[in-house]
């Protein structure tokens, strides 16, 4: 462990940071595994709805930088064809 004052702030932040992204990729990854389960089950409406839900929890994390643009897209894109696929 450093033991300079601003090292330490600097380890601080990060630690701050990391459970705030912990949270972000934690509601995409739960978000993206109930709409995989509703397709795999054929519920079409709920999978939709979940959809729409998906899309702006992804973008939001995509805003906040805590994942990459292109994966935002790629991955709202692999999930509105997987549910295209039930409809």
């Amino acid at each position: 462990m450093s033991n300079h004052k601003s090292a330490l702030k600097r380890a601080r932040q990060n630690e701050v940071r990391r459970m705030r992204n912990k949270v972000s990729k934690t509601r995409v990854k739960s978000i993206v595994k109930d709409i995989r389960l509703a397709v795999s089950e054929k519920l079409n409406e709920v999978a939709l709805s979940k959809l729409d839900a998906a899309k702006s929890v992804i973008d939001k994390a995509s805003k906040k930088g805590v994942i990459h643009k292109k994966n935002a897209s790629r991955t709202i894109s692999r999930l509105s064809r997987l549910v295209n696929t039930v409809a």
